[in-house]
């Protein structure tokens, strides 16, 4: 897996921020602890996922790039809105892809 260089991070998460990203690297199974990755497929921009699913081989053989952690679904959500939404600003569309070339061309597929 990769990192975003500018990690977008919840609110409560941010209060436990490395603690959350060591257990994400160490593959542990908390339901309650998500990551925002670009969608995988079909038409969506992203994909939210518990750390537990993510631990699974069917998103590592993918090497994903993860833009953001939350504590909670419900965190994840507004974490996913504030990347979508800030994505809109700076492109003027929805182009997951043009909005992350400035930071060095992060790609994935």
């Amino acid at each position: 897996m990769r990192w975003y260089s500018h990690l977008y991070v919840g609110e409560k998460a941010a209060k436990k921020r490395f603690a959350l990203i060591q257990k994400i690297r160490r593959g542990e199974k908390d339901w309650s602890v998500y990551v925002i990755i670009p969608a995988l497929g079909g038409n969506n921009i992203l994909d939210i996922c518990s750390a537990a699913e993510f631990s699974r081989p069917h998103y590592q053989e993918r090497d994903p790039l993860v833009l953001g952690i939350a504590a909670g679904y419900w965190e994840a959500l507004q974490v996913a809105g504030r990347i979508v939404d800030e994505m809109y600003r700076a492109t003027g569309g929805f182009s997951l892809e043009q909005f992350l070339e400035p930071d060095g061309g992060e790609r994935w597929e």
